[in-house]
């Protein structure tokens, strides 16, 4: 880098890397109930051989479960539940040695924020309870208070976890950065190009599937 950095920023994933397991579905299920869970996973055929969405490409899955899953429910009842929720996955979902770097950023001055596909109803309480600077995730779109079923913004995986984290810089959609230094911390293929922007990536999935640019994380300080 041959800019002055005026900033400095690090960029979390959250399930599995923050946290220990995935933390989306658990949810879904909590809030909707595990009867109306299964009925939905069995309509769009996730349970089975005849499946009426490409289990593959997980941005449709979500949007689809989102869409039958939500629409009509009150934003504010979701808030609610999402910040029950946020509560006990601080409590017992998240991983302490991850948690410890997000700390020593935060000392540090840098800013920090939650680059995540999972629902911003629970990760805006964590983000608030861990004094961090943002989060970027999936938010469902409102009318007054209902939920319409559709997303306000494509899923933040994959290119869109790099483009969005470009745009809360205000960094132009292509080509070097400038004036920032960024760290990333993510543990699957959805955070891969997220890792790719940083100029510090740690990579918190398996040891065998380390991205190129990526060193494996550990534990102690920056």
């Amino acid at each position: 880098m041959t800019d002055q950095i005026s900033r400095k920023v690090a960029a979390f994933d959250f399930d599995g890397t923050l946290t220990t397991r995935d933390t989306l579905v658990p949810f879904l299920a909590k809030v909707s109930g595990p009867t109306r869970f299964a009925q939905v996973g069995a309509q769009l055929g996730l349970l089975g051989a005849r499946r009426k969405v490409d289990v593959r490409d997980r941005d449709e899955v979500k949007a689809e479960m989102v869409r039958r899953l939500f629409a009509g429910r009150s934003e504010r009842d979701l808030r609610r539940r999402g910040a029950l929720y946020a509560r006990d996955l601080l409590a017992n979902q998240v991983d302490p040695d991850v948690l410890r770097r997000l700390d020593q950023h935060r000392d540090l001055g840098h800013e920090v924020l939650l680059v995540s596909a999972s629902l911003v109803y629970y990760l805006d309480p964590i983000a608030e309870e861990l004094g961090l600077h943002g989060v970027i995730a999936v938010e469902p779109a409102v009318d007054g208070d209902r939920l319409t079923g559709a997303l306000t913004r494509p899923n933040v995986r994959a290119e869109q976890k790099a483009l969005r984290l470009r745009e809360w810089l205000g960094q132009p959609a292509t080509g070097p950065l400038h004036g920032v230094e960024v760290w990333a911390y993510g543990n699957s293929s959805g955070d891969h190009a997220l890792l790719q922007l940083a100029d510090h990536a740690y990579w918190r999935g398996r040891p065998n599937k380390v991205p190129a640019g990526s060193q494996l994380f550990a534990r102690g300080p920056l």
